[in-house]
């Protein structure tokens, strides 16, 4: 059985995230489609606008066959650690090939760039340290050297998605897996465009993001850049944002000693005292992020790191919680699925779990505790996130 695996947000799912499921599955014939998807919280340190049930039953709606999530301990992270414990994820669960969306190359591509990266590791991390331009982001030093110095490395990695498809490569080539790759090429919208142009079918997520939490609203005529069902899910629920969660995370800065802030997950030496300094004077997170943020700290990088600051995450705890994949937690499924995991979970080397007990409730307590703080956007509009869930199932 021929199976297709996808790591994805669905931040909210539209019309370029359908487009790719439906031609992963025609490109590499797949008989079951699998998507390891972020929880509440995502890869750059930003809530999920919704929660992850209505994202995992849209993509099941879809082409997913089967959701599963990313445990939260990898989903807020660079590239490289989110890179692992997705593809950990989809490996234990047996895909044979891995589609992604990219800006170029072929699968190919990335392969060659990953062999190339790995056997050249300590000669590429030592001219990094010599050629990096400090007015330049880290995507942009790297991919500048790389092309200067090894011409056969082909990728643009100053394209997010060539990034994330790289470090998947990467993450492939350490596991010595056989699991192939199978890119799809972004159609009309780029990642990181922030408007949605009237008439096409086709926007990024962060332009859709932008524009449901301006004051512009969805013309009932204007083409939809996102399934009907998605905006079905969007009209009835609260769109998060990181102002929703604004006063705990002051609340936690402010009586937070530096001495225990230095603790925290991502933060630099010595930033402690500025984020103390800051938060004073700030009164959103926009305000927060824009008097923190210069070129070596990345709008992203503040992201997560007020993402650790808000759960009071350690260095210590977050190095023990992504050494490797403890479990596989099933969001959702269809027929095809649901007979998919029946045959593969007696083989599975970590335990498959369908709903939260006392048995296992100790393994995932970190995305139980995430999926309580989500909730703290709205009480009313966002039920419970983990206990008394079963999965979806979609026929």
């Amino acid at each position: 059985m021929k199976v297709c695996g996808v790591v994805a947000e669905y931040n909210p799912f539209h019309n370029g995230h359908l487009y790719h499921l439906q031609e992963a599955k025609k490109k590499t014939e797949a008989e079951v489609m699998i998507v390891a998807m972020s929880g509440n919280f995502l890869q750059r340190g930003e809530p999920a606008i919704v929660d992850k049930w209505d994202r995992a039953s849209l993509a099941l709606q879809h082409g997913a066959d089967i959701v599963v999530e990313i445990p939260v301990a990898f989903s807020v992270q660079p590239a490289d650690l989110y890179a692992k414990g997705a593809i950990e994820l989809l490996h234990h669960l047996g895909i044979q090939v891995l589609s992604f969306g990219s800006e170029s190359g072929e699968g190919s591509d990335f392969v060659q760039a990953a062999t190339v990266y790995l056997e050249k590791e300590k000669e590429i991390n030592d001219l990094f340290r010599k050629e990096q331009k400090q007015k330049l982001t880290y995507a942009k030093n790297m991919s500048d050297i790389l092309s200067k110095h090894f011409p056969e490395f082909k990728l643009d990695l100053t394209e997010p998605n060539n990034m994330l498809g790289f470090a998947y490569a990467r993450a492939l080539k350490k596991y010595n897996s056989s699991i192939e790759i199978e890119t799809i090429l972004r159609k009309s919208s780029h990642y990181h465009d922030s408007d949605v142009i009237a008439g096409n079918e086709i926007a990024s997520a962060t332009a859709i993001r932008n524009l449901l939490f301006s004051e512009d609203k969805w013309d009932d005529h204007q083409t939809l850049p996102f399934p009907k069902e998605t905006k079905e899910i969007l009209n009835k629920s609260k769109h998060v944002n990181w102002d929703d969660y604004f006063p705990y995370l002051k609340y936690r800065i402010l009586t937070t000693p530096h001495s225990e802030l230095s603790r925290i997950y991502l933060m630099e030496q010595g930033l402690e005292y500025r984020v103390k300094e800051v938060i004073k004077e700030s009164s959103n997170m926009n305000d927060f992020l824009s008097r923190l943020k210069t070129k070596q700290l990345s709008w992203t990088r503040l992201q997560r790191l007020s993402f650790y600051m808000l759960l009071n995450q350690s260095k210590v705890e977050m190095e023990k919680m992504t050494e490797g994949i403890e479990y596989i937690r099933v969001l959702g499924f269809n027929e095809t699925g649901q007979k998919y995991l029946s045959q593969i979970k007696r083989h599975l080397k970590k335990p498959l779990i369908t709903n939260i007990n006392q048995k296992n409730n100790k393994l995932l307590a970190y995305d139980l505790m995430v999926g309580d703080v989500y909730r703290l956007a709205d009480q009313n509009k966002i039920v419970s996130q983990d206990y008394k869930r079963k999965p979806l199932k979609i026929h």
